[in-house]
């Protein structure tokens, strides 16, 4: 599976960005996506996932309310949708693919086969 992040750029607190993240691989209904960012120094963290069965949603607590996650598998393409954005949501964004089923271990990394190269989400104060 090879996956491409865009929708980064440069947007003033309290401003609202969509990243989209599009698969190339035949498998993505089968996969749970997973967005995930690593701010400047800092270790690469969760963000939010969407299993396979297209309903079921984890986001980490700092972004729950502002952020909404979204798959169209017709269009093999995942989105984060990000409002009221923060300048501590500053970071370079990743999506992810893990074909684990309904993975518990969905927040971690290591579950995760497919990478995209990441996208810059910068939000000045």
């Amino acid at each position: 599976v090879q996956l491409q992040a865009s929708g980064g750029g440069l947007v003033q607190a309290g401003g609202s960005l969509r990243l989209s993240c599009t698969s190339s691989g035949v498998t993505f209904s089968r996969n749970a996506m997973g967005w995930f960012r690593q701010a400047p120094g800092k270790e690469r963290e969760f963000v939010a996932v969407m299993f396979s069965d297209g309903g079921t949603t984890r986001y980490t607590d700092s972004v729950k309310g502002r952020f909404t996650i979204s798959r169209d598998n017709a269009k093999n393409t995942v989105y984060l949708q990000m409002n009221n954005l923060k300048p501590e949501d500053t970071a370079v964004y990743y999506c992810a693919a893990d074909a684990t089923y309904r993975n518990p271990w969905y927040y971690s990394i290591r579950s995760y086969e497919s990478w995209g190269q990441g996208t810059l989400v910068t939000v000045s104060s």
